[in-house]
């Protein structure tokens, strides 16, 4: 499908599992083996949610999504710092931010709000690293409604092992995530796979067409009304750990997109999911040491889980 942005989102066929992205593109979308290399390398494709090398391989199933940009929708980055947004830690090879709600990752199409390049820009951080202005450094995302840990690479050495990190599974990702009722058993895995909805283009769900997806979940906290779960991805699909919530019937709490209850969410005050992004770990790309960071709640979930907490 085509929106008015010039975004193409497709299922990868059977035909050409195997095959390059970039070939991948040119026999899908009629466009040449250059456009699509240049298209690859601006960060204006992702394979399954993930930015891709030219010379990565897609899979049956997998979800190519293109944006092929016109005149007016031209990207540009904003340099304008982001209140709220702290810098966690800083060096020459990269930066890890707190990145608060309402803030996307990058600038993309659609999107007029602030970001986190924008404010790196803004706060006089200098990012050297191949692709785009408005994407270099990004190696990983988080959802504009989500709060928590990210890093920006700065280097291009930096960057090209912390992609190489994310896409090998070895840097550790754990979300805290307010969850209706009450899990059973209170500490599982989840393995389920995951697909873009068929009449809902901004929505994810479990299907048995989708990629590989999993989910560790343990419960820290169980209350009358929702249940706080300390939640490790072993992958990272778009909006993972919201729809296999959801498909367990167990929404995160305020997440009204993926089925929660708007009676609760506006009792414990959230337009939002109750979704932070708490600790992130990795092998520092220049030391090789092990480093990790940590993030408290932010005060509209720290003020959701007291509500929840006090509730009889």
């Amino acid at each position: 499908m085509t929106d008015r942005s010039g975004r193409k989102v497709v299922h990868v066929p059977s035909g050409l599992s195997g095959e390059r992205v970039d070939v991948a593109i040119t026999r899908m979308f009629g466009i040449s083996r250059t456009k699509a290399a240049e298209l690859v390398a601006a960060g204006e494709v992702t394979v399954d949610g993930v930015l891709p090398a030219k010379s990565d391989r897609v899979e049956e199933n997998a979800i190519l999504e293109v944006n092929i940009p016109g005149p007016s929708t031209l990207l540009r980055v904003v340099p304008e710092t982001v209140s709220g947004l702290r810098i966690v830690y800083d060096d020459d090879a990269l930066v890890v931010v707190d990145k608060p709600v309402g803030v996307a990752a990058h600038p993309s199409v659609g999107w007029t709000g602030p970001t986190v390049i924008g404010h790196l820009a803004g706060a006089g951080f200098r990012i050297s690293t191949s692709g785009v202005p408005e994407r270099q450094g990004v190696v990983q995302r988080l959802d504009v409604g989500t709060s928590g840990l990210m890093v920006v690479a700065k280097s291009e050495h930096a960057y090209s092992r912390l992609k190489r990190a994310f896409k090998q599974r070895t840097v550790d990702k754990t979300y805290h995530a307010l969850v209706q009722g009450h899990l059973d058993p209170l500490r599982g895995t989840i393995d389920a796979p995951i697909v873009r909805h068929t009449k809902h283009d901004h929505k994810f769900t479990v299907g048995q067409d989708g990629r590989h997806s999993v989910t560790h979940f343990d419960t820290l906290e169980a209350h009358r009304f929702a249940s706080l779960l300390d939640i490790l991805l072993e992958t990272g699909r778009t909006h993972q750990i919201r729809v296999h919530m959801s498909a367990l019937r167990h929404p995160c709490v305020g997440d009204l997109t993926y089925g929660a209850d708007p009676v609760l969410a506006k009792r414990v005050g959230l337009s939002r999911q109750w979704l932070h992004a708490v600790t992130l770990g990795f092998e520092h790309p220049d030391s090789g040491e092990r480093v990790e960071f940590s993030s408290p709640y932010p005060d509209d979930l720290q003020h959701a889980l007291d509500v929840i907490r006090s509730a009889q």
